[in-house]
């Protein structure tokens, strides 16, 4: 259900930035007020406070707000108060960030090596990457996990290649396993 309601309310802002060519400003300010939400819990507290009318909730966003972002993320984020939705808001905002970025060619990967890249190998991995995707840039994460000994494993979107001699290691554990339960079976 929340899956749906992000993807409507998201779909529907994304459509507004296009419909206005506001795309970058929309992009900027919906991540400025991520950006705010996460830095300051007392605001989402408040915004989810059941005992806080939503006129209440609505001022608070256009205080806080208003001036600093555009009319149009002002309103909506009024009307997602008024409609109760606010619980969902982090999810609607990161699927509209989401759709621009798809919009736009920009692909985000989440790369994962036993050791940490140096540039040069950084620049490789994106260049390889831009080469077998669809995408015109990268957002490059990059993380260190020790126990995948080498390789790496990349994640885009639910795309997942995992080359990490863990995962290699772990496969080949598991046929030397079902050729010891074959030749127990005779």
């Amino acid at each position: 259900m929340a899956k749906l309601i992000s993807k409507t309310y998201g779909e529907a802002l994304f459509e507004l930035a296009v419909e206005e060519k506001k795309t970058d400003v929309f992009l900027e300010e919906v991540q400025a007020v991520l950006e705010a939400l996460k830095k300051n819990p007392d605001l989402s507290k408040l915004l989810n406070h059941p005992k806080i009318s939503k006129e209440e909730k609505t001022e608070v966003v256009e205080n806080v707000f208003k001036g600093r972002i555009s009319d149009e993320i002002t309103g909506f984020l009024a009307l997602i108060i008024s409609k109760e939705r606010y619980k969902e808001l982090d999810a609607i905002l990161e699927y509209f960030i989401r759709r621009i970025k798809e919009e736009k060619g920009i692909g985000t990967a989440y790369v994962t090596t036993a050791v940490t890249l140096n540039e040069i190998q950084r620049v490789q991995v994106e260049d390889r990457l831009l080469a077998t995707t669809p995408y015109r840039k990268m957002e490059m994460f990059y993380s260190v996990d020790a126990s995948l000994i080498g390789g790496m494993v990349i994640r885009i979107k639910d795309r997942v290649v995992d080359s990490s001699i863990k995962t290699k290691l772990s496969e080949i554990q598991k046929q030397l396993y079902r050729i010891q339960l074959g030749s127990a079976g005779n």
